[in-house]
């Protein structure tokens, strides 16, 4: 007699969403699965196994991050400290090891009340990531040589950040419930690995991907709370409030809405406050810093600057930058009103951050992991994912060659200045093409490789599969769709159902 499936059993797999593998619908993917074996087989069991695809993709991360560290080991023992220029050579410069001493860590000042010696009075950095490195400054034991404390420093820090890595594998991981193995695009990002330990920006990305987390499984004030922290940690993550509003207001989704945003004021007042009042020289540091920074690394204003015999002021370049953010702004609500199908949330959090990054007067290197978790759910396709990526490594090596040739004196050892606006124009042509690609996916969504399975935004929660109550241009009429396309569509106001194909 055969064994028949219990009633449990079966409902429970009924319930339980078909994961989408990379390797079955992206031919980059499958052509790199290879390496390991090939792709995944339909009938492959990878729910009845300790190797489940977050388990997997946060052990890659971690694997990953320890390489990034390793990359770094020339300059432990000797270019953060003896000969500045092998650490560009080297390509391994940290913020971290430097600024131990620099930022007062080394002689127990208390950041933002405790004034530095020399030209920066008070530390540059927001509240929360000023409470970053002062808890790793607890960790750091306080004998030994002053070498020996910034190793340890750096040590600390890396511990921390390395679980802020994981933080963010798993959150992307489960952010799109059918889609886990899309997190593997940031597990393996080559510029995540080599740019995780440059400075803290890894504690707003870990923040960030948590709130994006928790806006796909509808918990707004989460959201809310979690983004209010990662302002508090970096400036960047308030501009998705922008998109999640114009997105909210398509679908009428007010309520939601204001939670969120009551949520992040409330949690970035509650870190910031206390400083405001008790060191508010100290704390508006990072703010006064940021605006009279003048043009830097990285951004076409500096090819501009260093191609003019009269550059421009900072006050103008501050002027021009805040403006073209503004219009970019203007652009992405335009998009998310009159496009054909509401645009995923995920896609327009990526454009307005890219957005940010294109128009600012500087890119550091780091920048990039600001986007990484949002282009691994934005565009999870493997091959425009890569040409991104291999443009930021050239970016990565250019940036560190750049300065050995400008601290090497009459040796010219590097990268000149025309070599490094090619790297910078690479960068910038590099985040520019993501970016078509996704605008391309908004204006038809049938080439949206999420869309394409069936699926709505699983990464928008209340939005997902909601209907449309405000909509702008051709929108507002029946859409009609650029291309044939033969495949599943997903009904409005239903989530992750399927209509008929057309």
């Amino acid at each position: 007699m055969c064994d028949m499936p219990s009633g449990e059993s079966t409902q429970a797999s009924d319930h339980e969403p078909e994961l989408v593998r990379p390797t079955q619908e992206d031919r980059v993917a499958a052509a790199g699965s290879e390496l390991i074996g090939g792709p995944l087989g339909r009938r492959g069991l990878t729910g009845t196994s300790w190797w489940s695809p977050v388990r997997v993709i946060a052990l890659v991360a971690i694997g990953m991050f320890a390489l990034g560290l390793v990359q770094k080991a020339p300059c432990y023992n000797g270019g953060w400290f003896f000969g500045a220029g092998s650490q560009y050579t080297h390509a391994c410069y940290s913020d971290i090891p430097h600024l131990y001493q620099g930022r007062g860590f080394a002689d127990g000042l208390v950041p933002y009340f405790d004034k530095l010696p020399g030209d920066m009075q008070y530390l540059e950095y927001p509240v929360l990531t000023g409470v970053f490195m002062e808890v790793a400054a607890w960790l750091t034991p306080g004998s030994g040589s002053l070498q020996d404390q910034a190793q340890w420093y750096w040590m600390a820090n890396a511990g921390m950040l390395m679980a802020c890595a994981a933080v963010i594998a798993v959150c992307v991981t489960r952010t799109h419930a059918r889609r886990p193995w899309d997190a593997l695009l940031v597990a393996l990002a080559p510029a995540f690995a080599l740019t995780a330990t440059i400075n803290w920006d890894l504690l707003a990305v870990a923040l960030t991907a948590a709130a994006m987390l928790m806006w796909s499984r509808g918990r707004s004030l989460a959201f809310g709370v979690l983004l209010g922290l990662a302002t508090a940690a970096k400036l960047y993550p308030v501009l998705l409030l922008g998109p999640l509003l114009v997105l909210c207001w398509r679908a009428g989704r007010w309520r939601e809405y204001g939670k969120a945003l009551g949520g992040a004021v409330v949690a970035w007042a509650v870190v910031n406050v206390p400083v405001m009042l008790f060191a508010f020289e100290g704390w508006s540091k990072f703010y006064t810093f940021s605006q009279e920074r003048g043009v830097d690394f990285g951004s076409f204003w500096l090819i501009m600057a260093q191609n003019s015999s009269d550059p421009l002021s900072t006050e103008t370049v501050n002027t021009f930058a805040t403006l073209l953010m503004l219009l970019c702004c203007a652009g992405v609500a335009v998009l998310a009103l009159t496009a054909p199908r509401r645009p995923r949330f995920a896609q327009l959090a990526f454009l307005i951050v890219a957005a940010f990054i294109l128009t600012n007067k500087v890119y550091s290197p780091q920048y990039v992991l600001w986007l990484v978790p949002l282009a691994a759910l934005a565009r999870p396709k493997w091959r425009d994912f890569l040409v991104w990526q291999a443009c930021e490594v050239a970016y990565f090596l250019g940036i560190w060659m750049y300065l050995a040739y400008t601290t090497s004196g009459d040796a010219h050892k590097g990268l000149p200045t025309d070599g490094y606006h090619w790297a910078i124009a690479l960068h910038l042509l590099g985040t520019l093409y993501l970016c078509v690609m996704v605008v391309r996916d908004i204006l038809m969504p049938e080439r949206d490789p999420v869309r394409r399975s069936g699926e709505d935004d699983p990464s928008g929660g209340v939005l997902d599969g909601a209907e449309d109550v405000f909509v702008l241009g051709p929108a507002a009429r029946p859409a009609r769709h650029a291309v044939h396309f033969e495949g599943p569509r997903v009904k409005w106001g239903t989530t992750g159902a399927t209509g008929s194909s057309l």
